[in-house]
């Protein structure tokens, strides 16, 4: 179990949701949307940890938005943080980034690309706060006992490993359900990443999506028996700077956590 503040992760713990923008694109579609989850959260008592990314380093093309630069997005995210009183993970991409990162997140992520760069995972795991390793596209699930013991071997133990799907073929992947099993023995807490796992990546200069499947996947997820669901989120996916094929528009996240509630409770029990 990874305990983040209050709330906890794993341990047949009913599921917490990561969720909110791809990137942060300014202070009010950042905010709106953390009060917007905040409030269905609460409502519905799911434990919520704030997601956005504070600069955006794997995109597909050179043209592609990246960030508002990496202060002022931490200081929006550590606002949303602050004043909202909510937990809030990003990613790094560099071991330089971690320092400045951690000062604001609760959770560091280290993208899916990144998962094999024991360097950034070592010093992800001396920064003592709980690291969210994505699996990357082209690995089998057994193969994070590497990624997750390099976090490990520095002693800290607060470790949480993502589905995010995996290459099937060119520009298409696919969700394996047996990987959340597999990494679940792991012994760490398994998210879900489902709007990711809908990318058509290296669609043209962008990544596409199908987002028909997000909710779809959430829903076999949960009755898998994930630990946490993330969803990337937007008022308006369309209009996002990132990621706009694939993220769900806020207005349907409400009526599928009431689903993933349900499933949670017959698969968990409680």
């Amino acid at each position: 179990m990874v305990k983040i503040d209050n709330i906890k992760i794993g341990d047949n713990n009913p599921f917490v949701l990561i969720a909110g923008p791809c990137v942060i694109e300014n202070e009010k579609i950042t905010r709106s949307t953390a009060e917007y989850i905040l409030q269905i959260t609460s409502e519905l008592k799911i434990p919520f940890i704030f997601k956005s990314s504070y600069k955006k380093a794997n995109r597909t093309s050179i043209n592609s938005f990246s960030g508002i630069g990496d202060n002022a997005a931490l200081k929006i995210l550590n606002d949303v943080k602050q004043e909202l009183g909510i937990p809030v993970l990003t990613d790094i991409h560099t071991v330089e980034e971690i320092t400045l990162a951690s000062e604001v997140a609760d959770i560091i992520q280290i993208p899916a690309f990144l998962c094999r760069q024991t360097e950034l995972l070592l010093a992800a795991g001396k920064s003592g706060k709980a690291v969210n390793i994505k699996k990357g596209q082209f690995l089998a699930p057994d193969e994070m006992k590497h990624a997750a013991d390099k976090v490990a071997s520095t002693g800290n133990k607060k470790i949480l490993l993502t589905e995010r799907g995996s290459s099937f073929g060119y520009h298409n992947l696919v969700v394996d359900m047996r990987s959340l099993i597999i990494m679940k023995e792991l012994g760490y807490p398994v998210v879900m990443d489902v709007t990711h796992s809908v990318q058509l990546p290296g669609q043209s200069n962008i990544s596409g999506g199908q987002p028909k499947f997000i909710k779809p996947l959430a829903r076999a997820a949960a009755a898998v028996g994930i630990d946490a669901l993330f969803l990337e989120v937007h008022p308006n996916p369309k209009e996002a700077l990132s990621d706009a094929a694939s993220q769900l528009p806020l207005s349907e996240l409400k009526e599928l956590l009431q689903q993933i509630i349900e499933i949670d409770r017959i698969i968990k029990n409680y």
